[in-house]
């Protein structure tokens, strides 16, 4: 019997990879002649540079880079054999890299995230893929671009300073300066949002709270964007703020699709084809996913449920396992999931229950168990 595990990182607790090498472990004592195959993926935020790194035998660089404040950090992106650079904006742009003091979109930056587009040019990828997941900015990517010569001029041909309080400012643009080796470049960005730039649904309404604004902000970012995508609409006819995931990002969407040509996919796609996963999935048996916590969420599209879709082109059966379950968990037998399965063994709190080796634990277990079952029927 085939066996494809992708199972999402079980967040706080197991990486994609020990999550799949957990579900193996428990598969073998069920069944030890199964075939296996473990593919690490990527949810909605996070972990796309490690499933791509993971799965396809790529490197890790690390690089100094300016956090959302403009101080600097190490950030830490991958380079695939073929010389694909894996970066996820969140590395140098992320929200977690601020304290809750330090939240504010007037002046957060994506300015390390282009540093670190930039030295991976240097070191020769031209085909990139870009996550975009969690950031701290409201920026409209003017950052990124920045960094990679790009400049935004004020009235006074100055650059504009970093952050939404630059967006403002913006009077031209000039492309003089760009990094030559762009025009060879191809960008494919994993991205989950399908805001527009601006409106009620655009990133200053939806997300820019989060990220530390007030009202005055979020209203003041509302009129400087709306300005800004009318300015870059004279310099680039074919940008579209309303498109769908123009607004991821605080607009890095709407930039990297205007100034780089990037094309916008769901994550879990965008991984998914690099490893190959669907033609491992045409010949299998059985599939196995999941992530930490299955809800109503998960059902809107994450990773198990984009999995269990491309299982059911083929009709493949899926099963899923999961830290816990959350309101709405039944939604994902609706989309594809036949079966999900909390590994939780015992009572305990959830500190307990998520150390990597309880939950590893805890999910080999369950895991048998259910093979052993499936074994009987099969």
């Amino acid at each position: 019997m085939k066996v494809v595990i992708a199972i999402d990182a079980f967040k706080g607790s197991l990486s994609s990879l020990a999550a799949g090498n957990a579900a193996a472990d428990g598969i073998r004592k069920a069944i030890p002649d199964d075939e296996i195959s473990i593919f690490p993926v990527a949810g909605r935020r996070e972990g796309t540079t490690e499933a791509l790194v993971t799965g396809l035998n790529g490197a890790y660089r690390t690089v100094t880079v300016s956090d959302p404040l403009g101080r600097p950090v190490p950030a830490v992106y991958g380079i695939l054999p073929d010389q694909t650079a894996v970066i996820e904006m969140s590395a140098a742009s992320g929200l977690p890299l601020l304290s809750v003091e330090e939240r504010n979109p007037m002046h957060t930056t994506t300015f390390g995230f282009g540093e670190m587009i930039a030295d991976a040019i240097r070191h020769g990828c031209r085909n990139f893929i870009l996550g975009i997941g969690g950031s701290a900015t409201n920026d409209c990517g003017i950052g990124c671009l920045q960094a990679l010569g790009f400049e935004f001029l004020d009235k006074a041909d100055h650059q504009v300073p970093y952050g939404a309080e630059g967006i403002a400012k913006v009077a031209a643009i000039h492309t003089e300066q760009i990094m030559p080796e762009l025009h060879e470049c191809l960008f494919h960005v994993a991205c989950d949002v399908n805001n527009p730039l601006y409106s009620e649904q655009g990133c200053s309404a939806v997300f820019a709270g989060q990220k530390g604004a007030d009202d005055a902000m979020i209203a003041k970012m509302e009129h400087s964007i709306r300005q800004f995508a009318r300015i870059v609409q004279q310099e680039y006819p074919n940008a579209n703020p309303d498109l769908p995931g123009s607004g991821a990002a605080g607009g890095l969407g709407f930039a990297l699709r205007t100034f780089l040509q990037a094309d916008l996919q769901p994550g879990i796609d965008v991984v998914t084809q690099q490893i190959k996963l669907e033609s491992a999935i045409r010949d299998a048996d059985i599939v196995v996913t999941g992530e930490g916590r299955m809800d109503a969420q998960t059902a809107m599209g994450k990773a198990p449920v984009g999995i269990a879709k491309m299982s059911k082109k083929y009709g493949v059966p899926v099963i899923a396992f999961c830290g816990c379950i959350g309101e709405g968990a039944e939604r994902c037998n609706q989309q594809g999931i036949d079966a999900f399965f909390p590994v939780l063994q015992t009572v305990c709190d959830a500190e307990t229950a998520m150390q990597p080796e309880t939950a590893a634990k805890n999910l080999a277990s369950t895991a048998e168990q259910i093979f052993r079952f499936y074994a009987v029927c099969h």
